[in-house]
């Protein structure tokens, strides 16, 4: 097994370079870490350190807890009752079930940048087939702490991934990278890494399945590799019987088959920004504004796709949160526009002396891009900010992310 070392360049190494074993690894699992309490408590910075749990009702279940909670015996799906038994201090937060779609939504759209082949297996995990992007990205490795570095800047929240060569191997490792890190298990090592294990931390293997195997007196994943696969099939049937077999050598599915979460709404896409401090001065908002905005319709026209609805999202110093959304007459996916409605709504508060925290924005109701049609102004130019747009674009996807910048970004760092 190889933990994440320090990133490599694009391309395949060289003669006389550094293996990197994550080559022959093209499958990555990302699992979000303690995804829904990271969420609730990414805007807190008094309750990183604390137990927290996600939940509602005094008759409720627990929906997430934090890690500082788990290690006094608390997880999902316990009664809340028996949750605060065993853990009287921890602070427990109402679920926003709107946050969660849109941190999810957002961190998908991320998986998407990095290859189409994205198979979502809930709202905080997915596989990743990266072998189409080794070229421009440089190995699985590599790609696995790019996702992470961008997920952790953009949403504020960190990640675990797995590669592996097979989707059970590549689920398996990120679990063991929990949390916040990156595990390669490279073919030559699966059995290795597998055959120690206990048969129910197979993927796909649920309790039934793990005490039929146990009272088999097959209770390591070597155990049951080294069982004739009739064996197993008369022990646990036929069909199931194969696939455990599969699994034990690390020989399971090995292909994709893109879809989403069933929950995700796919119908926006935003971006928000956690001040480095407080602030209630104007032109760093709308600076800041600026920069959401350019982020936002940048991954819109990779995605080729325009929206209608600007939202703006204004978080002050003790945590209380505001929207205002503006419906736009035509749709876009011009950074332009979009800031200057998302400037507009911001004056609209009326906001004086108010200290900020933290703003959003988001785009709504996207639809893709050559369904728009935009209704000519008599007299306008030729040529717009649709065109700069496009012409940034082109020049970041051959120069680099940062390679045009609008002046007004250039003006300080963000605070």
């Amino acid at each position: 097994m190889s933990p994440a070392g320090p990133p490599g360049s694009p391309g395949r190494p060289g003669a006389g370079a550094p293996a990197d074993p994550s080559w022959d690894c093209p499958i990555l699992h990302v699992d979000m870490d303690a995804f829904f309490a990271s969420v609730a408590t990414r805007d807190r910075p008094d309750l990183q350190s604390v137990p927290v749990i996600v939940g509602g009702g005094h008759r409720g279940v627990v929906l997430a807890a934090n890690y500082p909670a788990r290690r006094y015996g608390v997880r999902s799906a316990l009664p809340m009752t028996r949750a605060r038994r065993l853990c009287p201090e921890a602070v427990v937060l109402p679920p926003d079930y709107g946050d969660f779609e849109s941190v999810s939504s957002s961190v998908m759209e991320i998986f998407r940048q990095v290859t189409p082949v994205v198979e979502a297996a809930s709202l905080d995990e997915a596989f990743l087939d990266v072998s189409g992007a080794t070229r421009r990205l440089g190995s699985p490795r590599r790609i696995a702490e790019h996702v992470r570095a961008r997920v952790s800047d953009e949403q504020r929240i960190t990640c675990s991934v797995g590669v592996a060569g097979t989707v059970a191997v590549a689920k398996l490792a990120s679990r063991r990278a929990k949390p916040d890190g990156v595990l390669v298990v490279p073919p030559r090592e699966v059995t290795r890494f597998l055959h120690p294990l206990d048969v129910g931390e197979l993927y796909g293997v649920g309790e039934k399945t793990r005490d039929q195997l146990h009272r088999l007196g097959l209770r390591t994943v070597g155990e049951v590799a080294h069982t004739p696969v009739a064996t197993l099939q008369r022990g646990i049937g036929n069909a199931a019987g194969a696939h455990l077999h599969h699994l034990a050598w690390g020989t399971d599915r090995r292909t994709l088959t893109p879809r989403r979460p069933t929950h995700e709404p796919d119908r926006s896409m935003g971006a928000d920004e956690t001040f480095g401090r407080d602030t209630d001065d104007r032109a760093v908002v709308l600076r800041e504004l600026l920069r959401l905005s350019a982020k936002v319709t940048s991954r819109m026209r990779t995605a080729g796709v325009a929206g209608r609805t600007v939202t703006l999202r204004v978080r002050f110093a003790d945590f209380t949160t505001l929207t205002r959304s503006r419906t736009l007459g035509d749709a876009t996916d011009v950074t332009a526009e979009v800031h200057a409605t998302a400037a507009g709504l911001y004056d609209a508060l009326g906001l004086q002396r108010a200290r900020i925290r933290l703003v959003g924005v988001r785009v709504e109701g996207l639809v893709p891009r050559e369904q728009v049609q935009r209704q000519l102004v008599l007299g306008a130019r030729e040529r717009g900010w649709e065109d700069a747009d496009r012409a940034v674009d082109a020049a970041a996807s051959r120069f680099g992310g940062g390679a045009v910048r609008r002046a007004t970004l250039l003006q300080g760092d963000r605070p």
